[in-house]
């Protein structure tokens, strides 16, 4: 990971996988989706955090090409100018044990 290199082109390092395998791997130049609080953007050098999403997972490359995914549920962890999203991840209350 070359974070000088994301920093001076403006762009953050990304993961999404599901159970099945990586769904996405490569560089952004924002990432948005939604959590509890509404629609939310993780562009470079974001502060860490971790939340639950839901509905889509929108990217944005530094060309201004935009990739929609449709999701579900998952999991976005945003550190040291990465974001990792782990889909499906996220039980409902229902099938709680």
């Amino acid at each position: 990971m070359d974070i000088e290199n994301d920093i001076k082109n403006k762009e953050i390092s990304v993961l999404v996988r599901d159970r099945s395998g990586i769904i996405y791997e490569g560089r952004a130049e924002s990432i948005s989706s939604v959590n509890e609080y509404g629609e939310f953007d993780v562009l470079a050098l974001h502060a860490n955090f971790i939340s639950l999403i839901r509905k889509e997972l929108v990217l944005r490359d530094s060309k201004g090409i935009i990739k929609r995914l449709p999701i579900t549920s998952g999991l976005a962890r945003v550190a040291d100018n990465r974001v990792e999203v782990y889909l499906g991840v996220v039980r409902s209350e229902r099938s709680r044990i």
